[in-house]
């Protein structure tokens, strides 16, 4: 019989323990819109050593900064809500990291809060989000009436290509709320949508919705709208607002 496979040990000392957890909203403004996932993360680990922020590790052979990211945004839209949490080694000031941190992400990247976790997943508070899409040359009208097509529906399947292949999946059921408006700043032929739309598995996501438009209505763009994620976190139905999602941890904190 065979011995036993040795299991290799990593060499060296434990990492530290982590004291604190922190809670970051910051946003994806202008060019940086276009940043990927990825390209994000190399940034902010970058931006943490330069900020001299006491990071926690995990263990093994191949440690990494314990830095966990929820329900980002996808490439090309821009955000007001994003958020990550870190943990750190030593209890540090959540406006300090915020004022280091913000100093040495670039412009557009930019650091709007951190606070001290309290228990519960952050992840779970996510709920739904707020979207604007602005939408220029399309007449207020125009799009209001493919948006009533959309909401006069109780299904309206789209089908997404994913790494996996074709999916199709129901988006009316994650759309809480919509509403159209004309654009004061850029025009009577521009529009501006605004709406609620709720967390789901998969996520629907603002060009789901606008695929959505097209097979129903027959919606013709002249060109992409800019698509802006104005908050994410706990979903009020009977409202349909989206509240803050680090509101219990300021609450603790006294903020």
């Amino acid at each position: 019989m065979a011995a036993p496979a040795r299991q290799r040990v990593p060499e060296g000392p434990a990492p530290d323990p982590a004291v604190q957890k922190l809670r970051v909203r910051y946003t994806k403004r202008g060019r940086l819109r276009f940043s990927s996932s990825r390209d994000f993360q190399r940034a902010l680990e970058r931006a943490l050593r330069r900020a001299d922020v006491p990071m926690a590790f995990s263990a093994g052979f191949h440690p990494h900064p314990k830095i966990s990211y929820a329900n980002a945004a996808s490439t090309g839209t821009a955000s007001e809500a994003e958020y990550f949490e870190i943990s750190v080694t030593e209890r540090v000031d959540p406006e300090s990291v915020r004022v280091a941190l913000d100093e040495a992400l670039p412009d557009g990247l930019d650091i709007l809060e951190v606070v001290e976790a309290q228990p519960g997943a952050l992840a779970d508070r996510l709920e739904a989000s707020q979207w604007v899409l602005v939408f220029g040359g399309l007449p207020p009208r125009v799009l209001q009436d493919a948006v009533g097509l959309l909401l006069a529906r109780e299904h309206a399947e789209v089908t997404r290509m994913t790494k996996s292949g074709p999916r199709t999946f129901d988006v009316r059921q994650a759309v809480v709320g919509a509403a159209v408006e004309p654009d004061a700043l850029s025009g009577p032929d521009c529009a501006i949508l605004r709406m609620v739309v709720r967390h789901t598995t998969p996520a629907v996501r603002p060009d789901d919705i606008l695929t959505a438009l097209r097979e129903i209505a027959d919606l013709q763009l002249p060109r992409p709208p800019l698509v802006t994620r104005l908050a994410q976190g706990p979903l009020d139905i009977a409202t349909a607002a989206v509240a803050d999602p680090l509101a219990a941890d300021k609450s603790a904190a006294g903020t």
